[in-house]
């Protein structure tokens, strides 16, 4: 058979694929989650979660230890609590986790780990939404203020980097006044600027006590029906002073991520989240798919995407492996 052009030249082995691979993934632009909570002493598997804990401060340090070690240097805290109000209080006070971990980490290990946190309301309202309710609804602009004070507070005990994940109309541009007004120019804003409604945030949601009691999150999170309303929200969020715009889930979610690499010069981020890491835990546990092999698949398409920053609770797996080499 005559033919001049043969694509499988390229497929030959595996030296030649890695040569003429187009996407590469970079471990260097990981970040991994951590779940702090109150108390001491405390280093709880998640049961949603394998492999993942809920750890006290002095038990996360403790942790961070031998995590640093591994090559894990940049990190995203989410708090867990059982303090919980209307105007979601414990979110800013001194005895938030999320806080005294912060400083606690930036006194230990300083500029040798990058930590970023969730600013979000739903781990410390009594509601478990995102934001203050009031009269059955959810307040806007008074959500807004809250979580523009948790900001000034996270950059105060050192984050480097505060991620509003709470999808309140108009927090970017807040946090970011708030922020230069104590004088913390260089605190980056990772917005979460399009994160969707979605079914796959189950695992978290267990991890961090944070499921909404009464009604759900479709008032203020994204349908995931829409496409181009994303590009309306990575347009108000990169106007309003964000540093990194994010997209969340990430595997059901690569055509936005594709759209944000397409229309942005910000850097893109995606949040490869807890239901699609527990989808391959579980695969893998029942020995009906290979771990690393559906890991990389999923990161690189991920990354292929446009993605050049990933949130993903594998990183810790992939680093203990060697996956990466």
């Amino acid at each position: 058979m005559e033919r001049l052009n043969r694509p499988r030249r390229l497929r030959r082995n595996q030296i030649i694929r890695d040569l003429t691979a187009q996407t590469q993934l970079n471990i260097g632009g990981m970040i991994q989650p951590y779940f702090v909570t109150d108390g001491a002493g405390i280093h709880d598997e998640i049961k949603g979660l394998p492999g993942i804990y809920r750890d006290s401060v002095d038990s996360l340090v403790k942790t961070m230890d031998e995590d640093i070690k591994l090559g894990i240097d940049k990190i995203m805290l989410f708090g867990v609590t059982d303090r919980k109000d209307v105007l979601a209080t414990s979110g800013w006070d001194d005895k938030n986790p999320v806080i005294k971990a912060t400083k606690e980490l930036k006194n230990k290990f300083g500029e040798a780990l990058f930590v970023s946190a969730d600013v979000c309301l739903c781990a410390y309202t009594d509601t478990g939404h995102c934001g203050v309710t009031l009269e059955g609804k959810i307040d806007n602009d008074k959500s807004v203020a809250v979580l523009s004070k948790m900001a000034v507070k996270l950059a105060e005990a050192g984050c480097d980097c505060v991620g509003p994940s709470d999808m309140m109309d108009g927090r970017i541009g807040s946090i970011r006044k708030a922020l230069e007004s104590e004088n913390y120019y260089d605190t980056i804003i990772l917005a979460y600027s399009a994160k969707y409604a979605s079914a796959y945030y189950g695992p978290f949601r267990e991890a961090a006590n944070s499921a909404p009691g009464k009604g759900d999150r479709k008032g203020y999170q994204m349908d995931f029906r829409n496409r181009r309303e994303a590009l309306r929200e990575l347009q108000l969020d990169e106007d309003e002073g964000a540093d990194i715009v994010m997209v969340k889930p990430a595997l059901a979610y690569l055509d936005i991520i594709a759209d944000f690499a397409a229309n942005t010069e910000l850097p893109v981020a995606a949040y490869n989240v807890s239901g699609e890491y527990t989808a391959v835990k579980l695969l893998a546990q029942a020995g009906l798919a290979d771990e690393k092999t559906m890991v990389l698949e999923n990161l690189t398409a991920i990354t292929r995407a446009g993605a050049s920053i990933i949130l993903t609770y594998h990183l810790k797996d992939i680093l203990k492996n060697g996956w990466h080499n």
